[in-house]
């Protein structure tokens, strides 16, 4: 790689981790204003029938988890040739 290359290669990993902490922060909000709406209603329609339909909070979190090891590996990548190069 040009020496510039391992550079870009870290940003883009950082990218990807600040990207997946702001999708688990995203979930994490979601499932507490899922529940929280669920407490103030006398029916637990929403509950049981699942309508209106919302992306499922859980899969939102795993979501970031995943973009954060994704991350976590480019980084490293580009540090290792940081340090090669």
């Amino acid at each position: 790689m040009v020496w510039q290359g391992w550079l870009t290669t870290l940003v883009v990993g950082a990218g990807f981790v600040l990207l997946g902490l702001g999708v688990v922060f995203w979930g994490r909000r979601e499932e507490r204003r899922y529940y929280e709406s669920l407490t103030a209603r006398r029916d637990l329609r929403e509950f049981f029938s699942r309508w209106p339909l919302r992306p499922e909070p859980g899969a939102i979190k795993i979501g970031g988890l995943i973009t954060i090891a994704v991350g976590l590996v480019i980084a490293v990548v580009g540090a290792v040739f940081g340090l090669i190069a």
